[in-house]
């Protein structure tokens, strides 16, 4: 076999490999699904599903929620840092767009609503979630000693009275690793307002996130696809989502 053919083929599997990541995760039993009407919407709709024996199945939604006050771009997840088009940025004010895992729910309290089973850490005056893309922890839960916080810190504290942030449910955005720059601290928590979007999170009514808290089970690897409706439509066979007539798309 030449080195030629050698490398072509090396390539082909390469390439394979790199779009069979770019899709649904096979052990994904829950899956969050987030739609803006377009990339620049700060509104969208929520649902909720469950996969059994490979059929999808909607247990909620839709319920009205928000994003970034200048829409979405493209995030970095399990699909969609690949794609052409707007990325997110720190700051930018869009929520990313893609597919993600969803990691551990963070609370004032010190436990989670009764029915709840999921990974949950109760916050202090001294956890922190950094957003500064020079530190070695961007993106990262850091518990400091709010007594004496390391100098030149920019951080964005997850217990500062804000009721917005009684609940918080990691998307696991620009997480693995985090790339300094691309985004940092998305959420879904409770909304402060019908009509108060967020500078990259998903929010909605305290019910609502509520129900998403008790329904969410580690056993089933949750996650979270966020897109514009016609991207949606266009990527939902090749990324391996549930059907758009689901979730009552045209």
């Amino acid at each position: 076999m030449t080195h030629r053919r050698i490398l072509f083929i090396a390539l082909f599997f390469l390439a394979a490999s790199s779009a069979r990541a770019a899709a649904l995760p096979d052990d994904c039993g829950q899956l969050i699904v987030g739609l803006a009407p377009d990339w620049n919407s700060m509104r969208g709709q929520l649902f909720l599903l469950e996969k059994s024996d490979g059929k999808w199945t909607k247990t909620l939604g839709p319920e009205p929620v928000l994003f970034g006050k200048n829409g979405l771009a493209w995030g970095r997840g399990i699909a969609g840092q690949d794609e052409q088009g707007l990325h997110k940025r720190e700051r930018d004010g869009r929520a990313p767009a893609g597919i993600f895992r969803i990691g551990k729910i963070y609370t004032y309290d010190a436990q989670l609503p009764p029915g709840s089973d999921y990974p949950f850490h109760q916050v202090t005056d001294g956890d922190i979630w950094s957003d500064d893309p020079r530190s070695p922890n961007y993106n990262r839960h850091v518990v400091i000693d709010p007594r004496n916080p390391p100098d030149n810190y920019s951080h964005e504290k997850m217990r500062p009275g804000d009721f917005a942030y009684h609940w918080l449910i990691e998307i696991r955005h620009n997480s693995d690793p985090p790339v300094p720059g691309d985004g940092s601290a998305i959420f879904f928590h409770i909304r402060r307002g019908v009509d108060r979007p967020t500078t990259g999170c998903t929010t909605m009514a305290e019910e609502n996130l509520v129900r998403v808290i008790k329904w969410l089970r580690e056993a089933k690897h949750p996650c979270y696809a966020l897109l514009p409706e016609a991207e949606y439509r266009s990527k939902w066979e090749a990324w391996h989502l549930p059907s758009p007539e689901l979730l009552g798309l045209p």
